[in-house]
């Protein structure tokens, strides 16, 4: 089989990775700034500006006590047009699935438009002969199921109270799902595999499979445990008020569907063949993006609930 540990870094990698480097630093000084702000005086804490920035990274029930001026409720959208995201994610990444898997087995390469755009993401025109690997066509499916999964719940799981998000969260999550299958291909490293896809395996793509099999039903528990919340015995909604969520891995951390969510970008970085240096930068985007996400849910607990245990963490087991 071959070796998919290999050290080199194709040129594709690292022009796509210095492209990446603007949308990291924005989240992990988000971050930053939020856990900071804590400190600030209470003037400052009530200027516009920080009304404004608490506005752009909050969502759902962390949004719902935000202080806000009427202008800027103009720009809110329903939070459980969370789907959207999904559903467009479906249609796209199974459609460069199947362009992928054309490729392969019917020797047509992918359209010129898409070269193009693969192009301009990575600065090298490297595109136009070698068909995709086996670990870019595994994270393809993997990602087509987990965005199907996901629409699944969001439609027919989860509970959705009245919460909003910001339009330019919408608009960001509309187009990161088109970025994101787009960076599969372009951490793809184009080079020539040896014989059949199946000759390709390894054993880092079978570990990155079973690590993305156990988060994404960590996850789907996460959800379930969450949706009951607001259920009857009978499964119909009774209330759409937010409660303390228990059981599962809820025990130890306020958001582990956030953990699982960080768990399954890592485990795509696996099947990858886990040294794609553009994925590992989305893992961080990731990373400090559910952190954020989850401290918020984490500090509103924390302020609602004079009981909530102590010993859990916001979303990553023992340690945030």
């Amino acid at each position: 089989m071959q070796n998919s540990l290999s050290l080199s870094l194709s040129e594709e990698e690292i022009n796509t990775a210095y492209n990446s480097e603007y949308t990291i630093p924005t989240v992990t000084e988000a971050f930053c700034v939020h856990k900071a702000s804590a400190q600030l005086p209470g003037l400052y804490r009530k200027s516009s500006l920080f009304t404004l920035f608490q506005d752009l990274i909050r969502y759902g029930k962390t949004k719902q006590k935000l202080n806000r001026a009427e202008w800027l409720r103009v720009f809110d959208v329903p939070k459980r047009w969370f789907w959207h995201f999904y559903a467009i994610s479906v249609f796209w990444n199974v459609f460069l699935l199947l362009l992928s898997i054309n490729f392969i087995y019917q020797l047509q390469s992918y359209p010129s438009w898409l070269t193009g755009m693969l192009k301009i993401l990575t600065g090298v025109p490297s595109f136009d002969g070698q068909a995709p690997h086996l670990a870019t066509v595994l994270v393809q499916l993997l990602l087509c199921v987990h965005s199907l999964r996901r629409l699944l719940e969001c439609l027919f799981v989860s509970v959705f109270s009245d919460g909003v998000m910001h339009l330019v969260q919408y608009l960001f999550g509309l187009g990161y799902y088109i970025v994101l299958g787009l960076t599969v291909l372009c951490s793809d490293q184009m080079e020539k595999g040896p014989g059949t896809l199946l000759s390709q395996l390894d054993w880092i793509h079978v570990a990155g499979f079973v690590l993305f099999i156990a988060a994404s039903l960590l996850q789907h528990q996460s959800t379930v445990l969450l949706a009951r919340l607001r259920k009857g015995k009978s499964g119909r909604v009774e209330t759409l008020a937010h409660r303390v969520p228990e059981g599962g891995l809820f025990d130890l951390v306020s958001c582990p569907h956030y953990f699982a969510e960080l768990l399954i970008y890592i485990s795509l970085g696996f099947v990858l063949g886990g040294l794609s240096l553009t994925w590992w930068l989305v893992v961080l985007y990731v990373l400090f993006s559910q952190a954020l996400a989850g401290q918020l849910c984490h500090d509103l607990y924390i302020s609602k609930y004079e009981l909530y245990p102590k010993h859990r963490r916001a979303f990553i087991p023992f340690v945030l």
